[in-house]
């Protein structure tokens, strides 16, 4: 039988910790190729490059693997795959990550990952990103792998409802269970740090305090600092279909 393609990607970098874990557990199940993006590409949600040139460069090749890096954001990196590698034989999965912090409640719209994940789902592939609630850059996300392998099995075998993809978060730790849960109610309430450089003119450094102001315990985010893997589906479609009538009455 023909081992299903698996495309790889995220935001961290191709040499992160995370996605070399991913690269790994996704190679036992079938054939990888990644393009992952040369540097750290965090919080550039579905940021594309159309000012400057994008090159691929292969990293890596070996029987079952490709590995290229990609000097642009996520999303550029699942597009120039989808344009450029994948032209007699379209994936079977994308899986994003393993993102380096959580990517769980209003941090998603901020992700590089998960606008990988939403551009996979995008072009109509399953799509699933997996994010980790520890920034360290050398976290060991080792718990997390017989959860991954069994999403990642169950999405291949099973299919996931159209336009829909799914964003998991994990725990620090020592995973209790799992929990399909909601987008939590949250913002972060930002500010900026202002420092001087040596020439005395003024730069700043984003800084902010989280805030969950969601109760439910299958909010992501509760679920997770909980102890569950938080599975939340999502969709590409942000249409607020529940107020369309209400607006048909106000404005048509």
């Amino acid at each position: 039988m023909k081992r299903p393609l698996i495309f790889v990607t995220n935001d961290d970098s191709y040499w992160a910790k995370g996605i070399q874990l991913l690269i790994q557990l996704m190679s036992k199940i079938g054939d990888v190729v990644v393009v992952a993006p040369l540097t750290q590409q965090s919080g550039k949600s579905h940021a594309i490059t159309t000012i400057r040139p994008l090159r691929l460069k292969k990293m890596e090749e070996r029987e079952g693997f490709v590995g290229y890096a990609c000097n642009g954001t996520p999303v550029d990196c699942v597009k120039m795959a989808f344009s450029i590698i994948f032209k007699d034989r379209r994936p079977d999965l994308v899986v994003a990550g393993i993102n380096h912090g959580s990517n769980a409640s209003i941090n998603t719209i901020y992700s590089g990952t998960m606008a990988a994940v939403f551009e996979g789902c995008a072009e109509g592939i399953p799509s699933v990103g997996f994010s980790v609630d520890n920034h360290d850059v050398e976290a060991d996300f080792s718990y997390c792998s017989p959860i991954i392998n069994k999403i990642a099995n169950d999405v291949l075998e099973n299919g996931l409802t159209e336009n829909v993809c799914l964003n998991i978060n994990f725990p620090h730790e020592n995973i209790k269970g799992i929990k399909v849960c909601h987008q939590a109610k949250a913002y972060w309430n930002e500010s900026f740090v202002e420092r001087k450089d040596p020439m005395g003119f003024s730069y700043y450094w984003l800084t902010g305090i989280y805030n969950c102001k969601d109760e439910n315990s299958r909010a992501d985010h509760l679920a997770m600092k909980d102890g569950y893997c938080a599975i939340t589906p999502m969709h590409v479609d942000l249409t607020a279909y529940k107020v369309i009538e209400e607006y048909k009455n106000r404005f048509e």
